[in-house]
C-alpha cells in the first residue's frame, strides 16, 4: 500500500463521545408520524433519517402540504436531539493530538458526518481550522453510507480515493469507504463491537483512533 493522501473521519463515536438514543428518536418520529399518517408507524432497523424520508413519502401521497409539514417537523425532532446530545458530548482526549500528527506528516484530513454542523461545532468549535474539509448532513450531496458523501470531501481535498483511509465506528462508515474505493478502518470506540464489522472485512480494526495510528505508521501509510 502507498502512503496516504488523506484520512477522512466519521465524527460521533470516532473523534468524539456523543450519546444519541436512536430508539427514542424513532419513537418520537413514530408519534409525529401518527398525526400525519392516521396510524402509528412501527420502527424497524432502517436508520432514523432514512425512515423519516420513507414516512414523509407516504404522507406526501396522501397530502403534499401535510407531507412537507411532517418533513419539517421530523427534521426538527432529529436536530433537537442531536443538539441535546452534543451539549453533553466531548472530544476524545486523543483527537486533537491525532489530527496534529497527521498534519505534521502531510496527510490531508476530512470529517464527514450524518450529524448537523451546529451539533458538531458545540463539541468541536474550531473543527474547520483543524481539518481540511468538514461536510455535515446539511451540506452533503447525499449522506453516508452513500459514497457520494466521502467523494465530495475528497474532491475538495484533491485526494485520490485509492490513497485515502475512511475511519469510522459504524459499519456504514466501512460501507461508505468501500463504495468510494478507499481503504477502510473500523474503530470500536462507539457502540459497535468488532463482530459488527466481521462480514465487511475492514483493512484495519482498532479500539480507537489513538490505537489505530501506530498501525498506520507501521504499515508505512503515514
Amino acid at each position: 500500500m502507498s502512503r496516504l493522501d488523506a484520512v477522512v473521519f466519521d465524527f460521533d463515536g470516532t473523534l468524539a463521545e456523543l450519546t444519541l438514543d436512536f430508539d427514542l428518536m424513532k419513537t418520537r418520529i413514530a408519534a409525529l408520524g401518527e398525526v400525519f399518517l392516521g396510524e402509528r408507524p412501527v420502527p424497524g432497523p432502517t436508520p432514523a433519517l432514512e425512515w423519516l424520508d420513507q414516512l414523509v413519502a407516504r404522507a406526501m401521497e396522501l397530502d403534499r402540504a401535510e407531507g412537507l409539514e411532517f418533513a419539517s417537523r421530523g427534521r426538527l425532532v432529529i436536530a433537537a436531539m442531536e443538539l441535546d446530545a452534543a451539549r453533553e458530548g466531548r472530544l476524545f482526549e486523543f483527537t486533537r493530538q491525532t489530527l496534529a500528527l497527521l498534519r505534521e506528516r502531510g496527510v490531508s484530513i476530512g470529517v464527514i458526518t450524518r450529524n448537523i454542523s451546529a451539533a458538531v461545532r458545540i463539541v468541536f468549535p474550531d473543527i474547520e481550522t483543524e481539518v481540511g474539509v468538514f461536510i455535515a448532513r446539511e451540506t452533503a450531496v447525499r449522506v453516508k453510507p452513500d459514497p457520494a458523501h466521502l467523494l465530495q470531501a475528497l474532491e475538495r481535498l484533491g485526494a485520490d480515493p485509492a490513497r485515502t483511509l475512511m475511519v469510522g465506528d459504524h459499519p456504514m462508515d466501512v460501507q461508505t469507504g468501500r463504495g468510494a474505493g478507499a481503504l477502510c478502518a473500523a474503530v470500536t470506540s462507539g457502540h459497535q463491537g468488532a463482530a459488527a464489522f466481521a462480514s465487511l472485512r475492514p483493512d484495519f480494526i482498532a479500539p480507537d483512533v489513538a490505537a489505530l495510528l501506530p498501525r498506520l505508521m507501521e504499515a508505512g501509510l503515514i
